[in-house]
């Protein structure tokens, strides 16, 4: 089974959103997904879709959670996948 990717929208000035790494790097079931940081500014489109709601938890286009972590979510997310 292939472990789902998930993609954290990121600024490297932002305190929330290196909370939100440190969380998911932390996370008791980090070896059931595969994590990838992307810098919301290096790309103009994200930066204009998702502006000043960074850090945002994606899985794909689906939204997962923004500003803070949230394991429920996150849980939810993951009990698709077995």
């Amino acid at each position: 089974m292939n472990k789902p990717v998930l993609t954290v929208l990121f600024r490297d000035y932002c305190s929330l959103c290196h909370a939100m790494v440190a969380a998911l790097d932390a996370y008791p079931a980090r070896a059931r997904f595969d994590l990838k940081i992307v810098d919301v500014d290096a790309d103009a489109a994200l930066e204009d879709k998702w502006g000043d709601w960074v850090p945002v938890l994606l899985a794909g286009d689906i939204e997962i959670c923004h500003y803070h972590f949230d394991p429920a979510a996150l849980d939810a997310h993951l009990a698709a996948f077995g």
